[in-house]
């Protein structure tokens, strides 16, 4: 009979976790919560109290039939009614195990690497424990941190085995908040976790029958930041029809759009907001975030201080809105320029989902784990990619990531994972003065926060009213070089904006300036390029 992996429970019974509660009651508690396997984990024991205590706990778990497993001790689980052992690297090998316990035995193996995955595989494990996904304070052994990225490595890595039907589940640091995103974001194209193991989250817990239920509840439920977007529409035209549509919902939703950003752009910003019709604020304290979140708008990230107040103000608010199914936008400034950036860039993207991922080709490189990226600023340095090498890389990172991602650069690059698109509006102006990348990043946002139905066509309406903006602004006989170009620049998003409520959602003429490209990425090593439209 198949096991239920969803909520695997691992005792610990130091008093900094356990407290003064007895792990009986706190094992009978969770299994009464949900709990579906556990496992008695014991490291400095005598046998005599290991066997007593892992006895009781055998009638706690009989009586529901929740398998007990053991850690480490296979002489623990020949003492007693167990139905099996957990193994890690360092511990006695499955194979001998399997001799000792028999074929009916479940054996478990800690594995960190696809490495040593395979090997747990193929010596016979009956199901993976990965880990450690995020730092914790009840394993000191930790050999690294594997977040939700290295979870889907081993899981894309073992999935063409053809033991593949392995279970797997995470283990280290998951709790209520996190473990969403962890089952979401560590899914690899053709094989998920089949649960998670849980310690502090229910052992340190006040009331561990309601801490389990909680956990299998949001294990077995669809996360709330992310929604599935079938039957997208793919043709430029078709596309390029509802841009004003979508353009027009901010105008009559008028969204907030909270913007976390450098005192710099602050402004600037707040402008571009309410010339497209969108409510600004500008509020980088994260304990405002669950507030502002439930109000229905979205979030903008762009990553410029990385105190660590900062990172943790941001983590606050993208998880505040993350919880309400709110749209957040992540623009990681200067990700590539030092070690401390890199660092907040890993974190950010495990502990928070970004509906919108929008950088420069460096930094979308730094997003997909390229370490050896480095940038000297802010600023992209001169690309040597191809158009292939940078529509690949938009396309890898949205479908790794579920999520829309913005290359900017000359010709910015546009994925959701399946549909990729070329977009070659804009002006040199834009790249003369500060702030251009965080008020696209408002603009998404603002379309983001009014049109849920496709989050693709929700983020090009945004880069080609700002872009097109841009273009129309730089004719202008006003404008005379950048200082001039700003209020412009303005006046003319705000202009688009009327043209596009004006259209009732239809078509018009600013949008015959559009140049927006359909790339069909597959394995040929070219790019075929689709339709390329110039306007209508």
């Amino acid at each position: 009979m198949a096991l239920d992996y969803s909520l695997y429970l691992v005792t610990d019974s130091t008093p900094a976790v356990l407290g003064k509660k007895k792990i009986e009651d706190v094992v009978q508690a969770a299994v009464d919560g949900g709990a579906t396997i556990v496992q008695y984990r014991e490291k400095h024991g005598e046998t005599a109290d290991m066997i007593k205590t892992a006895e009781s706990l055998c009638a706690i778990c009989q009586k529901t039939n929740t398998p007990l497993i053991i850690n480490d001790r296979v002489d623990i689980a020949l003492a007693t009614k167990a139905q099996g052992v957990h193994l890690g690297q360092t511990d006695m090998k499955i194979t001998v195990a399997r001799q000792i316990l028999g074929p009916e035995a479940i054996i478990g193996a800690t594995v960190s690497s696809i490495d040593e995955a395979v090997t747990a595989i193929e010596a016979g494990a009956d199901y993976l424990g990965i880990g450690t996904v995020y730092a914790t304070a009840t394993k000191d052994d930790t050999k690294t941190i594997l977040g939700p990225t290295g979870v889907r490595d081993i899981l894309q890595g073992i999935s063409n085995l053809e033991s593949k039907k392995v279970p797997t589940i995470a283990i280290g640091g998951i709790n209520a908040k996190n473990v969403q995103r962890i089952m979401f974001k560590s899914q690899a194209e053709s094989k998920r976790l089949d649960g998670v193991a849980v310690v502090s989250a229910i052992v340190a817990a006040d009331d561990a029958k309601a801490a389990a239920q909680e956990l299998r509840e949001l294990v077995n439920k669809s996360p709330d930041f992310f929604k599935e977007q079938a039957n997208q529409i793919k043709e430029v035209d078709d596309l390029l029809g509802r841009v004003n549509a979508v353009i027009r919902e901010v105008g009559l939703k008028k969204p907030l759009c909270h913007n976390m950003t450098n005192l710099v752009v602050q402004n600037f910003a707040a402008n571009v907001a309410l010339a497209i019709g969108s409510s600004p604020i500008m509020a980088n304290n994260g304990d405002e975030a669950p507030e502002l979140a439930a109000l229905g708008g979205s979030l903008v990230i762009n990553m410029g201080s990385v105190t660590p107040e900062a990172i943790m103000n941001y983590e606050r608010a993208a998880q505040a809105y993350n919880s309400c199914g709110r749209p957040v936008l992540f623009d990681p400034v200067g990700a590539g320029a030092t070690k401390l950036r890199r660092g907040a860039v890993r974190r950010m993207m495990a502990n928070c989902y970004f509906e919108v991922l929008k950088g420069n080709e460096n930094e979308i490189r730094v997003l997909l784990g390229d370490v050896s990226t480095q940038q000297k600023g802010v600023d992209s340095s001169a690309s040597t990619s191809s158009d292939l090498d940078k529509a690949t890389l938009a396309r890898d990172l949205a479908a790794r990531e579920r999520c829309v991602v913005v290359l900017t650069g000359e010709v910015d690059y546009l994925s959701d994972g399946t549909r990729t698109y070329a977009i070659k509006n804009g002006h040199e102006y834009l790249g003369r003065i500060t702030g251009t990348g965080c008020t696209l990043g408002t603009t998404i946002a603002a379309c983001l926060a009014a049109h849920r139905e496709d989050k693709l066509l929700a983020t090009l309406s945004a880069m080609l009213m700002f872009e097109i903006a841009s273009e129309r602004a730089s004719i202008r006989l006003d404008v005379k070089g950048p200082g001039t170009f700003v209020p412009a620049f303005i006046d003319e998003l705000y202009e688009v904006a009327q043209l596009a409520k004006k259209s009732d959602g239809g078509w018009s003429m600013w949008l015959a300036s559009a140049k927006v490209e359909e790339i069909e990425l597959g394995k040929a090593d070219d790019i075929k390029r689709i339709s390329e439209k110039a306007g209508k």
